[in-house]
């Protein structure tokens, strides 16, 4: 493996998100100090608890995945969109680098930069409320897979989009609905059944289901099926990235 073409990709996104710090960092950091502010202070003074969680400590994991997913997202889909729009993607089809290590150049640092903001949003989160996390191991474990596996989902969308309306059309109109849907900011207990059973077909729920479990012991879902969904989608990307290396879809024309 050429471990050195991987470390250039690597450092040079990473080194794009120093030059946007306020846009990369700060912003997302603010825009859920915000949520804690209106969620956690304003609804949640008139929520008492959820499953004896206080309601602003309980919507802390699906903050922090509506983060991750986001910004796994975007910072993989704009990676790998500019090279194909500047047309310097063909310097890289044609440099004697392989598949795998194109996609952990791109894929790792949008990963690396998708976790590390949510850490941060976590250590946010302490500022507004009492966090006493069960399982930290869990929770480190449901991060890193769902920063990779969005990561290569964002990946994907980067390649199928010819413009920067497709590039955001997916994560705008289709994930942060689901995010929000998906129990986020509830637990599913609080709905009617009919509507129980739509949220279930959510995989939304599953990832923050998931998450809140590494917190609170206590989830909406078995943390294992939670478990499977990430491994399946996961393995899923994997799938359709080696597919389009194999193919040369919309990187060859």
């Amino acid at each position: 493996m050429n471990l050195h073409a991987v470390n250039a990709i690597y450092r040079f996104e990473m080194a794009r998100t120093r030059r946007t710090l306020l846009q990369s960092v700060v912003a997302p950091v603010i825009s859920t100090s915000l949520y804690f502010v209106v969620f956690g202070a304003a609804i949640g003074s008139r929520i008492d608890q959820i499953d004896g969680v206080s309601y602003g400590a309980f919507i802390v994991p699906g903050l922090i995945m509506l983060s991750l997913l986001t910004q796994s997202i975007s910072n993989a889909a704009f990676g790998i969109y500019f090279p194909k729009f500047t047309g310097t993607i063909y310097e890289l089809l044609s440099a004697p680098v392989s598949m795998l290590e194109v996609v952990l150049g791109y894929v790792g640092a949008a990963a690396s930069k998708a976790l590390a903001l949510g850490l941060i949003i976590l250590g946010t989160a302490t500022f507004f409320v009492d966090l006493h996390i069960q399982h930290p191991l869990v929770m480190l474990m449901f991060l890193v897979l769902t920063a990779v596996s969005f990561s290569l989902f964002g990946f994907i969308i980067g390649i199928w989009a010819d413009n920067f309306e497709k590039l955001q059309m997916i994560p705008l109109l289709v994930v942060t609905p689901l995010v929000f849907l998906g129990g986020s900011f509830y637990s599913i207990s609080m709905l009617s059944p009919t509507w129980q059973m739509v949220t279930l077909f959510n995989p939304v729920l599953y990832l923050v289901s998931g998450l809140r479990w590494s917190f609170y012991g206590q989830s909406d879902v078995n943390v294992w099926i939670s478990v499977c969904i990430i491994f399946g989608f996961l393995a899923a990307c994997m799938a359709v990235v080696g597919w389009i290396f194999k193919t040369g879809y919309h990187l060859r024309n």
